[in-house]
């Protein structure tokens, strides 16, 4: 076993585990021990171990935005008038409950963040009067996701 981000050895075991989980966190240990053939203490073990690791990182509930009333998803790139303005436009954007994720990144822009807004309406607020009032934060260009037609984590 490796540490973060190393060359971490999982067997068949160790990935049919987390296939079970990846698809229901909500899975009974003992489901699973039945199904692979093992004890649902070496199924605790070994999850003991990947989480050790750095592989998982906790389990959590999925919310649906929509359900709601969070209808629309965007993409911003924000384009800063200096890198070193980066920590601290980073520590605004925490604040904006609407910001849900954010990357430094190379090209264009010095961060591209995603939001999920209400409407239209919302969003032009959320960007006119929290994301571009932002110190160092010269302008920024948004492109509005009509349909996420995509949505996985990575292949066990």
């Amino acid at each position: 076993m490796k540490s973060q981000y190393g060359n971490l050895k999982i067997d068949g075991i160790d990935k049919e585990i987390l296939r079970n989980l990846m698809e229901d966190a909500r899975r009974p240990i003992l489901e699973i021990a039945r199904k692979i053939g093992i004890s649902g203490a070496a199924i605790h073990q070994r999850l003991r171990k990947l989480e050790a690791s750095g592989l998982i990182a906790g389990s959590k509930f999925i919310i649906d935005p929509k359900v709601l009333g969070y209808k629309t998803m965007a993409f911003v790139g924000v384009y800063l008038d200096k890198a070193v303005s980066n920590p601290k436009a980073v520590k605004q954007l925490k604040d904006i409950p609407e910001v849900i994720e954010c990357h430094y990144t190379t090209g264009n822009w010095s961060i591209f963040i995603k939001i999920l807004c209400k409407d239209n309406e919302h969003l032009m607020n959320v960007l006119n009067k929290e994301i571009q009032a932002i110190e160092g934060v010269s302008r920024t260009e948004t492109f509005i996701s009509l349909d996420q037609q995509i949505s996985r984590q990575i292949k066990i």
